[in-house]
């Protein structure tokens, strides 16, 4: 736990196409943490859409960005355009070096991946993605929120909420963190249980793997591209 006379800079990266709910969710947390400054920072000032269409606007540059306490990177369709994006990742991998906590959500794994953070690490993703977690030297958690060290992962989408409520545990205490779970009036009570491949029903999850399909083949080949830049060893494809 941090003392909580220590003000925290914590910040999220934005970019086209990413999955709103990896952004929002978390920031419904973040902005509720005491004694600490919220920002969105993106390669430029221009707003982006996220995956659906929702228009998203940065407070400011990856440039203007301060050094970070708290890096949150979410994920989405547009994570795969900045898995070889020298500009972000290296930003990624600064901020990562003096932040005290580095946190994903969703596919934000593969971005931290491809940046190098994920090596010797325990990591979980979302569940279309999960395979490719051992491409970036990472051992993969069947969890929904992996806490290793500085670093902590959630898994898809809504998972960030349960992640970034951690890291505020982390940051400043428990009843801290439960009190803006109270705030949030976060108390999941899903009308069906089909939020994971290993509880929804056969002919859903057959459908939702070939929506997928296509975007999971270019990950994994990019994974492939990244474990080769790392010198990490993968299997062959088909293998």
């Amino acid at each position: 736990m941090i003392p909580p006379e220590t003000h925290l800079q914590i910040g999220s990266l934005l970019f086209d196409g990413l999955d709103q709910i990896d952004l929002t969710g978390p920031f419904e947390v973040f902005a509720r943490i005491p004694n600490a400054t919220y920002r969105i920072y993106a390669k430029t000032a221009a707003p982006v859409r996220d995956v659906r269409g929702l228009r998203l606007t940065p407070d400011a540059t990856l440039a203007e960005a301060p050094p970070l306490d708290v890096l949150h990177v979410p994920g989405g369709f547009g994570q795969e355009a900045l898995m070889e994006d020298a500009e972000v990742l290296e930003w990624v991998r600064r901020q990562a070096g003096g932040a005290r906590l580095v946190f994903s959500v969703c596919t934000g794994a593969l971005i931290c991946g491809a940046a190098g953070l994920l090596v010797g690490r325990r990591a979980t993703t979302h569940w279309s993605a999960f395979h490719l977690l051992g491409f970036f030297g990472a051992t993969p958690v069947k969890a929904r929120v992996v806490v290793d060290g500085a670093m902590v992962s959630a898994a898809g989408v809504t998972a960030g909420i349960d992640g970034a409520l951690r890291v505020a545990a982390e940051l400043r205490g428990d009843a801290v963190a439960q009190a803006i779970q109270l705030g949030m009036e976060y108390a999941p009570e899903p009308p069906f249980d089909a939020g994971t491949p290993e509880t929804a029903p056969a002919a859903i999850l057959a459908e939702a793997r070939a929506l997928v399909r296509a975007i999971t083949a270019r990950r994994e080949a990019t994974a492939r591209h990244v474990a080769a830049r790392l010198g990490i060893a993968v299997p062959a494809a088909g293998a």
